[in-house]
């Protein structure tokens, strides 16, 4: 099945199929790796995070085991994030080169993005780290796999509606809250939040996507965007991180600058864009939508 709940259907037995897909298939990508090592932990976290939005769709419900399972998932998820994090800050860095001011800054961004791949390939040469993260994320996800299937939930139109019109609010109202924090600022921390919530609510478009067709996937463009513009938000964020913590690695200073000038320059655009962008994607009311989406779940089921 894909990633959708179908509102005629026994809640149950729905939450169960999505949550084991993501499970399986995350699995499926780290055991069979048809295209490396690099994009199976990639697909795997992507995996990762659909669960995670699916569990806290219903958190509401089943409190302990949203607690117990997202934070097995979150742990198992950063046990691949150093990997992945190598390989994000060399296509970050192709990023800045596409959008160099000129020729000498295209230049320093150049040699900076040779280091980085460097740096990615050597972390990749070192395959025993990795693959004990590996196993143990396959072994996790076995034991969440057997966590799930012991869930249940109230069935029922009205118990479906009203389950998934709170998450929904609540998912509205942390992004609303994300919104006003990075209002005035230039935290990456914050805009970070506002990602995740956006990740959030465009899963949510997923999940429950057949309820109302158009408007959400018109809503989907736009919050896939933003969600884009802030993960090269991030890795800009982690890419500057590194510089100020590993300068050593970065060659001459002059590099360096013109670098942390790109890196500066980007950030500004990219929250710029995102948040203009969040004010279209989460302009309604959370209690109005989720008021909304209630109806459309009962009127489905």
């Amino acid at each position: 099945m894909s990633y959708h709940i179908r509102p005629s259907e026994n809640f149950t037995e729905e939450f169960k199929a999505v949550g084991a897909e993501q499970l399986n298939r995350a699995i499926a990508a780290l055991t069979q790796r048809p295209d490396g090592l690099v994009e199976a932990i990639h697909d795997a976290r992507k995996n990762f995070k659909k669960l995670r939005s699916l569990y806290r769709l219903a958190a509401a419900d089943v409190p302990a085991f949203r607690r117990t399972e997202n934070a097995r998932i979150r742990n198992m998820a950063r046990t691949l994030s150093a990997f992945r994090d190598a390989t994000a800050l060399v296509e970050v860095s192709q990023y800045l080169i596409r959008n160099a001011e000129n020729g000498e800054e295209r230049a320093a961004l150049k040699r900076i993005g040779k280091v980085l791949a460097a740096r990615s390939d050597e972390r990749a040469a070192d395959g025993k780290p990795i693959e004990e993260s590996v196993a143990a994320a396959i072994a996790t996800c076995g034991r969440a796999l057997d966590a799930l299937s012991r869930i249940t939930f109230e069935d029922g139109g009205s118990a479906g509606a009203k389950r998934v019109a709170k998450g929904w609010r609540k998912a509205l109202e942390r992004a609303a809250a994300a919104r006003a924090a990075c209002e005035n600022t230039t935290d990456a921390h914050l805009f970070h939040e506002l990602r995740k919530r956006s990740q959030d609510y465009r899963l949510y478009l997923d999940l429950l996507q057949r309820l109302w067709p158009s408007a959400m996937y018109a809503k989907r463009v736009e919050a896939t965007e933003m969600v884009d513009l802030l993960g090269h938000h991030n890795d800009l964020a982690l890419l500057a991180s590194l510089v100020n913590e590993q300068p050593h690695l970065f060659g001459k200073s002059e590099d360096q600058a013109y670098l942390l000038s790109a890196v500066i320059t980007r950030q500004e655009a990219l929250r710029e864009a995102a948040l203009k962008l969040a004010d279209s994607v989460f302009r309604d009311d959370p209690e109005a939508e989720s008021r909304k989406i209630r109806l459309l779940w009962k009127d489905a089921a």
